[in-house]
């Protein structure tokens, strides 16, 4: 997955040059496949030629020093730490959101993310270990998210009921999000499963995850700590993921079901 994102950045150097592939490729004294793997993310190029061909594009050295960062973690297990501003593991992951056309997330304490109306969005942020300062960008960006949900996609959220339950923000606030739930659980590309929590033990206790899919790519894992991120798309690990996915399916609360205890929750509020 680092490979990708490595490959989309050197893409995007590629294309503000105006040249085509092909035309890079004998410029640099390449054979084209070469390139064409490159901007794939498959590898087959060492740092000298990554240099190489940055230098020849004039990339700027802020975006040359980032993107020779991720060709070095190319392989590896994916891991970004926070730094200033919106943090890296909020921007690596609407990176990947956007790409994806299926997501599937798991959901225990919070309402997911991409389900998060605004002010939700506001207070989940504050009592994160973010500075002040930063506070409008990052609420922003995750706000921002929320852009990907539209027909081309297709969403299931698994979320355990302890989550609508947790008032956020307030009562208004926490009203207003249920109230949200509702209205985006009727979309066609959307499916909201509540798991129950008179099931008691059940195999999404080890904690809230997504998983995503996509066109080109093998899926990807997504696991959030609080200080950093971890993307997967080894096959062991998804497999893992998907299995706790299944076994969440076959507790959850089908869609009517679970737009009753959203609705019943609701009522308790009025």
């Amino acid at each position: 997955m680092v490979g990708r994102e490595f490959g989309n950045g050197v893409r995007k150097v590629v294309e503000r040059t105006g040249l085509t592939q092909r035309r890079l490729a004998e410029l640099l004294g390449w054979q084209e496949a070469k390139v064409c793997d490159m901007l794939a993310g498959k590898g087959g190029v060492d740092e000298a030629e990554v240099r190489e061909l940055l230098a020849y594009c004039r990339t700027p050295l802020k975006e040359r020093e980032e993107l020779l960062a991720l060709y070095r973690e190319s392989g590896n297990v994916y891991l970004r730490v926070p730094d200033d501003g919106v943090p890296d593991q909020v921007r690596t992951l609407i990176n990947q959101e956007k790409d994806a056309d299926e997501i599937t997330c798991w959901s225990m304490v919070l309402v997911p993310g991409l389900l998060q109306i605004p002010e939700y969005v506001n207070e989940v942020t504050k009592a994160a270990p973010i500075d002040a300062d930063d506070m409008p960008a990052v609420v922003a960006a995750r706000v921002a998210r929320a852009n990907i949900l539209e027909h081309s996609r297709t969403f299931t959220f698994y979320v355990h009921e302890q989550a609508l339950r947790l008032p956020v923000g307030g009562e208004e606030v926490w009203r207003e999000q249920l109230a949200h739930l509702l209205r985006m659980s009727v979309r066609k590309y959307i499916s909201v499963r509540i798991i129950p929590t008179a099931i008691g033990m059940h195999a999404g206790t080890s904690g809230d995850f997504r998983l995503m899919k996509f066109p080109k790519y093998p899926p990807v894992v997504y696991i959030e700590s609080l200080k950093c991120c971890l993307f997967f798309d080894d096959e062991e690990t998804v497999d893992t993921y998907e299995a706790i996915l299944k076994d969440l399916a076959a507790v959850a609360l089908d869609e009517e079901q679970s737009r009753a205890v959203i609705n019943s929750i609701l009522e308790d509020l009025q």
